[in-house]
């Protein structure tokens, strides 16, 4: 499957985590978009933060609540690339920084506070040689009582795939998350403005808000991005 076929008529996957390895094996591939359906979701542009990048409020004034929305969505850390959707982010490079692990780090994070909706935290890293892992942190029942966390590990990756998870299946109210398994995608080229025009093709036109796209030399560990806004005049 590619990746225009896993997102297009999906009207709001909300947040989403896509790694992979190039066609030629060299890269390794990263992308995370951000949609939004209310004022303060969709007032927001991503922006470069060093090697990383951050959410950004588009205009100021009308930002209600910065708290789940304003954050480092992707920082590196000891060779390292951290992706998150939100302020986990921070959570993991502290851990890495200390010796410790990616798990060890989202075993104290728990799903977003956002009732009825209970938003998953999406997270993944990539590892200098090119591997990489995945994490989804979900409520496990319709109150919020309890948190299940998942982990995917990608020791091996294969040349020209990747995974890609998203925090809901689908528009819904509640808002249903994420179900089963990374979805495995074809990926057809390492330019990551390439992927990111791919993406954001699939991405549904009146929700999308903002997407990085970036690819990673295995060798050299030099990180190469492209970023979408759709409030492209913020940016």
């Amino acid at each position: 499957m590619d990746i225009i076929s896993a997102l297009h008529g999906n009207t709001y996957p909300g947040r989403g985590i896509f790694i992979g390895r190039s066609p030629n094996n060299e890269k390794a591939v990263i992308a995370y978009f951000i949609m939004g359906r209310s004022e303060n979701s969709r007032n927001r542009v991503f922006v470069s933060d060093g090697e990383g990048v951050r959410t950004k409020a588009c205009d100021p004034s009308k930002m209600k609540d910065p708290s789940l929305v304003i954050y480092s969505a992707v920082r590196r850390i000891n060779g390292c690339t951290v992706v998150t959707n939100g302020d986990q982010t921070d959570t993991v490079c502290d851990f890495i920084a200390e010796g410790k692990s990616f798990e060890a780090a989202l075993r104290t994070r728990t799903f977003e506070p956002d009732a009825p909706n209970f938003t998953p935290r999406i997270s993944g890293i990539v590892f200098p040689d090119g591997s990489y892992r995945l994490s989804i942190l979900k409520a496990n029942d319709p109150e919020g009582k309890e948190a299940r966390r998942i982990f995917w590990n990608y020791e091996d990756p294969s040349p020209g795939k990747g995974h890609l998870i998203h925090t809901y299946e689908h528009d819904g109210d509640p808002l249903p998350s994420f179900e089963d398994e990374p979805r495995e995608i074809d990926i057809s080229s390492e330019n990551p403005e390439v992927l990111a025009l791919e993406i954001w093709s699939a991405l549904d036109s009146e929700n999308k808000v903002s997407l990085y796209c970036a690819a990673i030399d295995i060798k050299t560990g030099i990180i190469s991005g492209f970023i979408i806004n759709k409030n492209e005049e913020c940016a």
